[in-house]
C-alpha cells in the first residue's frame, strides 16, 4: 500500500510509465510537466511504496512459437488450506502458467497457459497438472483469438 496519497502528478507519471517504461527520466519529466529531479524523486517514491512493482519487456508469444493460449479451470477435491497451498506452490513452478487465480463459482482455480502445440499442452495436463495432489477436475478452453490484451491499469483523474 502506498505510504502517501497518489496525486494527479503521480497518476500522470504512472500513465506514462505504463505506456512507455523505457522513457528516460528527462523525457518522463517533460511529459508530466516536472523538472527531472522532482520527477525522479516521485518515481523512486512510487517504487519504494510498492505502487510500481517492476518493469518488464512484453514479448509477443507467437514470436517464440507459443501460439496456443489455453484457459484451464481446476476443481480441487476439497478446498482446504493445505490443498490450496500445494496447488499454488506448483503453479508458481511452471513457466507455461502465465496467470493463476483462486476463484468463486464452479471451479477453484482458473489458469492461463501458453504452449507451443497440442503435444505440449497434453504433457502439461497429463504429466504435471493432473498429478498435483487434490486435483479433482480439469476443464480446458482454447482462446481462438485475442480480442483485447493490456497491462496498463485504468487511472482515474
Amino acid at each position: 500500500m502506498p505510504q502517501r496519497p497518489i496525486d494527479a502528478i503521480d497518476r500522470r507519471i504512472l500513465r506514462e510509465l505504463q505506456d512507455h517504461a523505457k522513457l528516460t527520466n528527462v523525457e518522463l519529466a517533460a511529459r508530466v510537466g516536472l523538472s527531472p529531479s522532482p520527477c525522479l524523486s516521485r518515481v523512486r517514491a512510487l517504487e519504494g511504496d510498492g505502487v510500481i512493482a517492476g518493469y518488464v519487456a512484453l514479448v509477443r508469444p507467437e514470436t517464440l512459437g507459443l501460439g496456443i493460449s489455453v484457459f484451464i479451470q481446476i476443481a480441487l477435491e476439497r478446498q482446504v488450506e493445505r490443498a490450496l497451498e500445494t496447488f499454488e506452490t506448483r503453479m508458481a513452478q511452471y513457466p507455461e502458467v502465465m496467470e493463476c487465480y483462486l476463484m468463486t463459482g464452479d471451479s477453484d482455480y482458473l489458469i492461463r497457459v501458453v504452449v507451443r502445440d497440442m503435444a505440449a499442452l497434453e504433457r502439461f495436463i497429463v504429466q504435471q497438472l493432473s498429478k498435483i495432489p487434490g486435483v479433482a477436475n480439469i476443464k480446458s478452453s482454447f482462446a481462438l483469438k485475442q480480442v483485447k490484451y493490456k497491462t496498463a491499469l485504468p487511472l482515474e483523474g
